[in-house]
């Protein structure tokens, strides 16, 4: 068995990814504390919830932007770009992938490569949480740092309506992080995924 690799994951892509990691944790921590402060289901304090969500809010806000622009100004934006030639056909090939050939040991429909880093379906659903979910959370959660300057100024009921919107991006991101880890795991070996993100290397097996 050969091992392949690929150099996949830039010095900035690394790091941001792993802030990235972090402060989503700290903001999915907290914001379940807050959705159950006053009962023993609170991991953390009401007081502590509060100041660390407002600090992992406003550092994932910058955060974002370096992605963004990351994104704009270097190849990695390519990878985020939608494919329409085949692209009904090509997700349920990689469904079906997942759902059957992956446990019969069958090769990937989508090998990776420098030029297409995510599959069929990770291209969709990296896009529309990095480029939709996430984008909703920060300006949902920044509407609700200064509600008496914007939603109050919508009307009575703008504040329930703008944070049904951050519990609802919230709770997208948190079931993609689940997936996500999951699917970290189903790789070369069951860690190999996790040390790309170290040393910058894919690992493949043929």
């Amino acid at each position: 068995m050969s091992t392949e690799k690929i150099y996949l994951y830039p010095k900035w892509i690394r790091l941001w990814h792993v802030l990235n990691a972090i402060l989503c944790l700290a903001l999915i921590i907290t914001g379940i504390s807050l959705q159950y402060s006053g009962s023993s289901a609170a991991i953390v304090s009401f007081q502590y919830s509060v100041k660390i969500h407002n600090i992992a809010g406003i550092l994932l806000s910058f955060s974002y932007l370096f992605f963004f622009f990351g994104n704009l100004f270097t190849s990695n934006g390519i990878h985020y770009r939608p494919r329409f030639a085949g692209a009904i056909k090509n997700i349920f090939k990689q469904m079906r992938y997942y759902a059957f050939g992956i446990f019969k040991k069958e090769k990937a429909p989508f090998p990776i490569t420098k030029e297409n880093k995510f599959n069929p379906l990770q291209r969709i659903a990296y896009k529309y949480v990095m480029y939709l979910f996430i984008p909703m959370v920060i300006a949902t959660g920044w509407l609700m740092f200064y509600p008496g300057s914007h939603i109050n100024m919508i009307s009575w009921n703008g504040m329930i309506v703008t944070n049904l919107f951050h519990i609802i991006g919230g709770f997208v991101i948190s079931m993609f992080l689940v997936v996500h880890l999951y699917f970290c795991t189903i790789g070369a070996t069951p860690t190999s995924n996790f040390k790309s993100i170290v040393n910058g290397y894919h690992e493949s097996h043929d």
